[in-house]
């Protein structure tokens, strides 16, 4: 079934407003079948170790791949495969969707340099079908203004289009110091505190590769909602796996349908982009970013960040202990 973009939102804000859901319009997209992804599941609060308990459906993976032309569908998918967004969101839920969006020069997502916006869409319409209240977007541009960040990258429009919210990150006073208790290197940081009472956080990287952490994925992507990301920048794996000690996403979707192959972070050729049809996702941040580093031919043992992170327990480096479905719809 082709519809474009803007007609499939139509009809999962349909769906929702009906009480339906979008499993039944998403999974025909997906695999052309119902969705099997079962009742909801509490996730823990945002700042605390990410969703443990065991969705009801016996076939929900730990971490999901899903391939395809379709990133709507591909995402779907790919949250299905883990229980469905109900496990995530619940009615009433705020939720945050933290995408890449640092640069704000023309064609960054063609440029695999931001997320790719129908990946972000697609979340923001999932969220708003299960029932949640409020979907905001956001992050930090490092490159330009944030307002050219979102028209540039596309996301923008994507979100609003989805019945969600693009949030502008300005004032210094919403970024309180805020204890690290596990850090071993920072044990403190000046934090967007709406990322930390939210209900739910999304994380959304593009995988890319990345001049001093080797590669940038879901725990380098958390750097977009702190103030002085530039000062994390020395001992950088251990300060990123220290952020990741406390700001710890209920779900990490990986954007890998286009990678940033080489030049990361800020690319700036094609012949620096893979194409690769591929969205990752997962509880567990450390298992979604060792799978995606595999994409460019390394493991999580290449990655000081996961290294770190995998050391501190927040999650596991071998993915031959976990169930793993792959999905091509």
């Amino acid at each position: 079934m082709d519809i474009s973009r803007r007609e499939f939102i139509r009809q999962v804000l349909l769906l929702g407003s009906l009480g339906l859901g979008a499993g039944a319009l998403l999974s025909g997209l997906a695999c052309g079948k119902e969705s099997e992804s079962g009742p909801m599941i509490t996730c823990t609060p945002t700042g605390s170790p990410p969703c443990s308990a065991e969705p009801t459906t016996t076939d929900a993976a730990y971490l999901s791949v899903a391939r395809g032309q379709n990133p709507t569908a591909m995402v779907q998918a790919a949250v299905d495969a883990l229980g469905g967004i109900g496990r995530f969101v619940k009615p009433g839920d705020d939720v945050i969707v933290k995408p890449n969006i640092c640069g704000s020069h023309p064609q960054t997502c063609e440029l695999a340099v931001t997320t790719n916006p129908e990946v972000v869409g697609a979340l923001v319409a999932l969220c708003i079908s299960a029932g949640a209240s409020r979907v905001r977007a956001m992050d930090i541009s490092q490159y330009g203004s944030q307002e050219d960040a979102h028209i540039n990258s596309g996301i923008g429009d994507a979100v609003i289009d989805a019945g969600g919210e693009m949030e502008l990150i300005y004032s210094e006073f919403k970024f309180p110091d805020t204890a690290i208790p596990d850090g071993r290197d920072i044990t403190s940081w000046p934090i967007y505190d709406e990322v930390l009472q939210t209900d739910v956080l999304i994380n959304v990287p593009i995988a890319k590769s990345h001049e001093l952490s080797v590669l940038s994925l879901g725990m380098k992507n958390l750097l977009g909602i702190v103030l002085y990301p530039g000062y994390l920048h020395s001992n950088l794996g251990q300060r990123i796996a220290d952020l990741n000690s406390l700001v710890r996403p209920h779900l990490t979707v990986v954007d890998a349908v286009r990678i940033l192959a080489r030049n990361g972070p800020r690319g700036g050729s094609l012949d620096d982009v893979e194409i690769k049809n591929t969205v990752i996702a997962s509880t567990d941040i450390i298992a979604a970013d060792s799978y995606a580093a595999t994409l460019f031919g390394m493991t999580g043992a290449d990655v000081p960040a996961i290294v770190a992170g995998a050391d501190m327990g927040l999650g596991t480096m071998d993915l031959g202990s976990i169930k793993i479905e792959e999905i091509d719809v």
